[in-house]
């Protein structure tokens, strides 16, 4: 008994809560570097303002995603987290344009990136509960195409209350100018809703008929499961490399400190490589023959990756790191380099901070648009070819803005970041799928985030130093770094191995 195809508005249902979803993410990529700003920030104290975002999804999605795996009542299995984390979402949204003060945004941001992630990461996962190997590139096509459509307007929402609505967008100084204030009020009560259609019109397969469903899967096609090991991971083997790790960030954070430069951006990456060392080693003492804990299972689980997930780690690194570059320093790299305003309270500056929404809504619009066309793509070609190409011309794309001095111009460059940006929320995961078992579909779904926050917290680390020390506080050369980074996560696309060729 195989799982039986989705109809096109099943699978509508069932991903139309990223449409809430991507309302919180895109307010937050256009918005909070503004806020930060308008609440004092320095060009140079931004990316370490945003690093909560990460580390909350580096903590947040793998126990989510194990506690999801373990999960089945009266609502299902993953729709319980759909809905909790939108209510905590949308309650975040009201809240944070209102926020008095630099540290209260900051902390804000962690409240709402972790909500955001409790709801996203069964997200990715109920797509692999509930669709046959062949439907999934149309089913993380079809999340991308709600990604994109929720962006569009989400981020558009500040210009639209301006220039269509004739909300006030500046404010005295300190505060929050009431366009962004109601595009926050407005997509917290998206957010809210989109997902709770979801939660009500679809229905989830018990864990039964999931285990019925990968049994038949193994007689079919044995060569295409994966198998996934059961025994333990030794203790020695977790003692050794915690301790490997835990060295490593120990000198490392010596080494910066007292021969090069350290910041909390830096202390908090090397100590985040010293903490996993000794994360391992708590998991090597907690080891036992049974009864293992949630903790130790996850870590066995990430030292259990398929290839294909090990392969990719690198494609989803460099992805992240200059999308990351680019949600940090557009707004400043835009109103300095290309407006070439300079104070944060100029109609100048905020006009060129409400472009910047009209820009990400450009790019998640084109996403929303090719979010099929790549789908068509690679039924006709591959999930590789089309993932590799994207990047490629999202990378050259990001990099332009470098030379390009007409702001409407960037309207092209946003289109081959669209590109990728379809690519990126689309074929990374229809390829993992196929190489995960079914039983551990929502805790590597949190695992794989790894790969989207450590390359996030990098950049967090490392722009701040780069752009006050290396590019004279000129941002707009984090955008070229990220670029660069782009290009190279296409090139590593090569060296995937995509178990699971039927799309």
């Amino acid at each position: 008994m195989s799982k039986p195809k989705l109809s096109f508005w099943q699978i509508w249902n069932m991903s139309f809560g990223f449409l809430g979803i991507q309302f919180g993410f895109a307010l937050q990529n256009a918005n909070v570097s503004r806020i930060f700003e308008t609440l004092g920030a320095e060009i140079d104290k931004i990316p370490i303002l945003w690093i909560a975002a990460p580390i909350t999804g580096l903590i947040v999605q793998p126990i989510i995603g194990h506690m999801s795996d373990k999960t089945w009542n009266r609502l299902g299995r993953r729709r319980p987290f759909f809905l909790i984390g939108a209510i905590l979402a949308s309650a975040a949204l009201l809240v944070m344009p209102n926020s008095p003060y630099l540290w209260f945004a900051a902390g804000m941001l962690w409240i709402l990136d972790a909500s955001i992630n409790i709801s996203m990461e069964p997200f990715r996962a109920f797509v692999g509960d509930m669709l046959p190997s062949e439907q999934r590139t149309v089913g993380f096509s079809m999340q991308s195409f709600f990604i994109g459509t929720g962006a569009i307007i989400a981020s558009a929402l500040p210009y639209i209350m301006t220039n269509w609505l004739g909300i006030s967008n500046t404010a005295p100084e300190g505060e929050i100018p009431d366009s962004v204030k109601f595009s926050f009020y407005i997509g917290g009560a998206v957010f809210f809703l989109a997902v709770l259609w979801t939660v009500i019109r679809s229905k989830e397969y018990s864990p039964e008929q999931l285990k019925a469903f990968e049994e038949a899967e193994k007689k079919s096609s044995a060569e295409n499961i994966p198998k996934y090991p059961e025994e333990p991971v030794s203790r020695n083997l977790l003692y050794r490399n915690g301790l490997i790790w835990l060295v490593a960030g120990l000198f490392l954070l010596s080494f910066f400190n007292y021969f090069i430069y350290i910041d909390l951006g830096l202390i908090v990456l090397f100590g985040g490589v010293s903490l996993f060392g000794l994360l391992q080693i708590l998991s090597g003492l907690l080891t036992r023959e049974k009864n293992q804990t949630g903790f130790v299972e996850v870590i066995n689980d990430l030292y259990k990756m398929p290839k294909t997930m090990i392969q990719l780690s690198f494609v989803q690194f460099f992805s992240w790191f200059a999308l990351f570059a680019m949600w940090i320093y557009t707004t400043p790299a835009v109103t300095h380099h290309i407006y070439g305003a300079t104070d944060n309270t100029s109609a100048l500056y905020n006009e060129g901070a409400n472009w910047v929404g009209v820009l990400m809504a450009v790019y998640n619009g084109f996403a929303a648009v090719m979010a099929f066309a790549i789908m068509w793509i690679a039924k006709r070609t591959s999930r590789k070819f089309v993932h590799m190409f994207s990047l490629i011309i999202g990378g050259v794309s990001l990099a332009s803005f470098y030379v390009i001095k007409d702001p409407q111009m960037l309207l092209i460059s946003e289109l081959g970041i669209g590109l990728a940006w379809a690519s990126i929320l689309a074929m990374p995961y229809a390829i993992l799928t196929g190489s995960l078992p079914s039983h551990k579909m929502g805790v590597y779904m949190g695992i794989f985030n790894f790969f989207i926050v450590i390359p996030q917290i990098t950049a967090a680390a490392i722009l701040g130093f780069f752009v006050r020390v290396l590019f004279a506080n000129e941002a707009i050369y984090a955008l070229l770094l990220g670029g660069f980074s782009m290009i190279i996560a296409g090139l590593f696309v090569l060296f995937v191995n995509d178990v699971d060729e039927r799309r």
